[in-house]
């Protein structure tokens, strides 16, 4: 792994006699997109203002730079950008001053800084106008704006989707991978959407009633799932039919396909028997989405 830009030790935080995260550890290396999934409620916002000392841990410990932050909190919050929920900005003034403002409070920013940061997020033509004027998405791409402003080596993003239109959704993705390649910083995103971690993430961490699931790369975690398929076949009811004999194959449900979970080593196996069963298979599919990674952890979690 490359040098670990930020790294969580035993975090927690207790409201009266309720965790609402506990024992966090993560591990988020220089250069990466790291994806912090969980649904609504697991913890994520809370960890994002205990890691930007927003709020003290009850337990626990963040570094950031190698740094202890609670004892270094000016130079090490100097090199980052967090934006928590959502962004705020002074409505009655315009998107330039707005950035003017809140850039000057790390430093003096110059004219040419607050219009390429405003030209990277497409927001160029509107820099005199009022931001009471711009809708949801466009705050949300100026708080992007913002974020990039002062070329942060560590860059918080805390759900940047929410509440856009698909389109808006796209544009923020593109974004996010632009701040890793073009601009060289880390990018720490929280996210409920899993198909937004998917794409743009290459490592993520899965939170969920405030504890730590999973953490490594995509690809890896997503390799715990190749014993879930897909199959697409004709006629579908002998198919199924077939499928419910066979006591290593457990069928997940039926639709435009058929899901099933078995041992991998063994799908050329169930394959030949759907054939040979007069059934024409057309597609015979690992599932590696994110999405089925995440409700098998989460569901396994609440079984516990």
């Amino acid at each position: 792994m490359s040098e670990l830009i930020l790294e969580t030790s035993g975090l927690g935080k207790r409201f009266g006699s309720r965790w609402a995260v506990k024992d966090l550890n993560l591990r988020v290396a220089a250069g990466d997109v790291f994806g912090f999934l969980g649904p609504n409620g697991a913890g994520k916002s809370t960890s994002i203002r205990m890691i930007l000392t927003l709020l003290s841990p009850t337990t626990g410990s963040v570094r950031i730079f190698g740094k202890e932050v609670n004892r270094n909190r000016v130079p090490v919050l100097s090199r980052v950008c967090g934006i928590v929920e959502k962004p705020d900005f002074y409505l009655f003034l315009s998107a330039y001053k707005n950035l003017e403002i809140l850039g000057s409070l790390t430093r003096k920013v110059s004219r040419n800084e607050v219009y390429q940061a405003l030209e990277t997020v497409g927001l160029e033509t509107r820099a005199r106008d009022r931001v009471k004027t711009f809708s949801h998405g466009m705050k949300q791409r100026l708080g992007i704006a913002q974020a990039i402003l002062t070329r942060p080596d560590l860059i918080i993003l805390d759900e940047p989707t929410s509440g856009l239109d698909p389109q808006g959704m796209k544009e923020v993705r593109e974004l996010v991978l632009g701040l890793s390649k073009n601009n060289g910083a880390t990018v720490f995103l929280s996210s409920h959407l899993l198909t937004e971690v998917e794409t743009v993430a290459n490592r993520m961490a899965v939170l969920n009633h405030g504890e730590l699931l999973a953490q490594g790369t995509v690809s890896e975690l997503l390799g715990d799932s190749r014993s879930y398929y897909t199959i697409q076949a004709s006629p579908q009811e002998r198919a199924v039919e077939i499928l419910q004999k066979v006591d290593w194959v457990r069928i997940q449900s039926v639709s435009n396909g058929i899901d099933v979970n078995l041992d991998s080593s063994r799908a050329a196996e169930l394959n030949k028997l759907l054939v040979t069963g007069g059934v024409d298979v057309s597609s015979f599919a690992p599932k590696r989405t994110l999405e089925d990674y995440f409700l098998k952890i989460t569901e396994g979690a609440s079984e516990v």
